[in-house]
């Protein structure tokens, strides 16, 4: 039995309420998931939230709550709101989890069997907002460079993982497979940690005198495990490691979407871990840029988020789950503005699609009473209809949505470029020229359908909505299925139904 495709997304932190940066994550690999369902592959899709750590400990106690309580509000805005906005993950997985504790204690257990774990003094700079202590390489004028705060002297005893002997080999693996981590410049930072010798041992754990709010070591339990090295093991904990034997054929197929903030953990800390435990790579680590506002990283500590309720409240979650999908280069740092939000529904969604939809299904009813016609048999539109699926799949399974809505919106200005070529509403007019006028408005509907069908990972509703203005065709059956030029049948009775996106007038 083949692996399934398993993607997955950060388990994020829930010291705030979901904002566009942990939306775009869940929407992208949402809509990556949706692809391999549609291909009919066996498809697992995890996210949830990462409960455990110092922030989360004192923000509980400046809202005066215990930390359970807190996690249990926050981590279940998480959960309503990607079901409110239509994200399916499979799992949603929470770190309190007895599941995950008692995965976390299994794993970190068979390290410290095999050797691999000892106790130290140590002193270093350790930085909250990152709940570790970082290197002088990772200060930039004595500050964190992600957080902008001085990091603080601290002296104590601790666990460490000793790294230093995996680094060759995930050196090996980096230069042997050079698409493990894309987009590549991130694979090449990661290189350069590792080649920089800084990285050779990790302090695993923090005295429960200082942090109680964590998993304590199975080995020690006057010790909490430092909160990235719990968190890290949900990816197994999902599917069902240690004790379910399946989750191996689970593990073999995982790719891991995050943004490049959290680079460091997945792309050195994680991979050494799986192999000290004696655990297979995963197969891909996909990593993409920061959105921005007023040239401003958004984000929590800068409180300039943009709340995706509010955006779906306001302009529908499908047009914005477009915008995010097609606005930002994978892996490059994309700005948000409402502006260009409104620019690409009333262009891309109102004009071409929406446009497409309501004249073609328009047409048709107006000379056809709305009943597919038959066909000649010849087709304009077929190979152009070819190209873009199979340019689709290549971007899809490449992590790239924006170059896979390029293509398929190609596609469409094929299509609207073929109804202005020939012309329908002239062919009417001439009784002779009726069976033509029967095949042009066959390619316009099966060149719809074939839209319609690319679109449902991307805009699910959306995709629905056309296609059941088509009659909904082949509701059944797989993606290559349903992608064979023809599929629409003649006699089949459609719907023009409202516009698809109306536009959105601005003063």
């Amino acid at each position: 039995m083949s692996s399934p495709f398993y993607i997955t997304t950060p388990i994020y932190y829930p010291n705030a309420a979901p904002h566009i940066g942990s939306t775009y994550t869940t929407t992208y690999a949402d809509t990556v998931a949706r692809y391999h369902r549609a291909l009919g592959e066996e498809t697992f899709f995890l996210t949830g939230t990462d409960e455990h750590g110092q922030k989360i400990a004192e923000t509980a106690a400046k809202e005066g709550v215990e930390p359970k309580a807190f996690v249990d509000r926050i981590s279940e805005r998480f959960r309503s709101t990607w079901q409110e906005l239509g994200l399916t993950p499979d799992r949603f997985i929470r770190t309190t989890e007895a599941a995950h504790k008692h995965a976390v204690r299994h794993f970190w257990q068979l390290l410290h069997d095999q050797g691999q774990i000892h106790f130290q003094d140590y002193s270093g700079r350790y930085c909250v907002g990152c709940e570790r202590f970082l290197t002088e390489r990772e200060l930039v004028d004595g500050k964190c460079a992600q957080h902008q705060v001085e990091p603080v002297l601290r002296t104590e005893a601790n666990y460490f993982f000793n790294m230093a002997p995996h680094m060759p080999w995930l050196i090996a693996e980096l230069e042997s497979n050079p698409d493990l981590i894309s987009p590549a410049r991130y694979r090449n930072e990661v290189l350069a940690m590792l080649r920089s010798g800084e990285l050779e041992e990790l302090c695993i754990s923090r005295p429960r005198e200082r942090l109680e709010w964590g998993i304590p070591l199975p080995f020690d339990d006057q010790y909490v495990l430092y909160v990235w090295l719990d968190a890290l093991i949900n990816y197994l904990t999902g599917i069902g490691y240690p004790d379910d034997p399946d989750w191996e054929r689970r593990w073999a197929g995982v790719h891991h979407l995050i943004a490049k903030d959290i680079l460091k953990p997945h792309a050195i800390f994680w991979p050494v871990m799986l192999h000290a435990a004696g655990i297979p790579l995963y197969q891909g680590l996909h990593v993409h840029g920061y959105w921005s506002m007023d040239n401003q990283k958004i984000s929590k500590s800068l409180g300039n988020l943009v709340d995706p309720l509010i955006m779906k409240q306001k302009y529908g979650f499908e047009a914005f789950r477009y915008y995010l999908l097609r606005e930002m280069s994978f892996g490059l740092d994309g700005e948000f503005s409402e502006e260009a939000l409104v620019r690409r529904i009333n262009a891309d969604l109102a004009n071409d699609l929406g446009n497409l939809a309501n004249r073609s299904l328009s047409m048709l009813e107006r000379y056809f009473e709305g009943v597919v016609p038959e066909s000649s048999g010849a087709s304009e539109l077929s190979q152009a209809a070819e190209s873009a699926a199979r340019q689709l799949d290549q971007q899809l399974r490449g992590f790239n949505t924006q170059r896979a809505l390029i293509a398929l919106w190609e596609l469409i200005g094929a299509v609207n470029k073929y109804i202005d070529t020939q012309a329908p509403w002239k062919l009417a007019k001439a009784p002779a020229s009726r069976d033509q006028l029967g095949s042009v408005l066959y390619e316009c509907m099966e060149a719809l359908r074939v839209i319609a069908v690319l679109l449902e990972p991307f805009m699910p509703e959306t995709s629905a909505r056309i296609l059941g203005r088509l009659g909904d065709p082949a509701p059944g059956a797989t993606l290559h299925e349903k992608l064979r030029w023809g599929g629409l049948v003649p006699g089949t009775q459609t719907r023009k139904g409202e516009p698809l996106f109306p536009r959105i007038e601005t003063s």
